[in-house]
């Protein structure tokens, strides 16, 4: 299966980049680089026979491979066409996924952070509880310090 997996890894490399880089990962898939494009193809062997997990992702600055955005298990048997056509729709998915998000807009496909909510803008300082609290203490000081310095003449 490894030789036949490296096989259709550099056909489908021909097919779908001209600047292209095939090499083998530790765990027996094959990985295509095209490095002018910032994407890469990982081919493994899937659970079936004569099925093949493709995963797609992008190249980071620097070198360094983000995590696959997206995966689809292809038979091998497909042949190059169809897996070609497969590594294209995962590509524009990482492509998509990748994309600049406009501010105050969540990136498609994702549910906006829950936390804690932006003040508004034309709200003054809030003083908490605590803060009161505080200054309860710090008058009650002073005006026990008053009162004794009174007493005691």
């Amino acid at each position: 299966m490894s030789s036949q997996l490296r096989d259709t890894a550099v056909e489908l490399a021909e097919v779908l980049w001209r600047e292209h880089t095939v090499y083998r990962e530790r765990s027996g898939g094959v990985v295509i680089r095209g490095e002018h494009v910032r994407r890469w193809i990982s081919l493994a062997p899937a659970g079936g026979r004569d099925e093949v997990l493709v995963r797609a992702g992008r190249i980071l600055d620097g070198g360094t491979t983000a995590p696959a955005r997206s995966e689809a298990v292809v038979p091998i048997s497909a042949g190059t066409g169809v897996l070609a056509a497969t590594c294209r729709r995962l590509l524009a998915e990482a492509a998509a996924d990748a994309a600049p998000v406009p501010p105050g807009r969540a990136a498609p496909g994702r549910s906006k952070r829950f936390g804690k909510a932006a003040r508004p803008k034309g709200r003054g300082r809030h003083t908490s509880f605590g803060s009161w609290v505080i200054l309860a203490c710090v008058a009650g000081v002073v005006a026990l310090y008053v009162y004794r310095t009174a007493i005691q003449g």
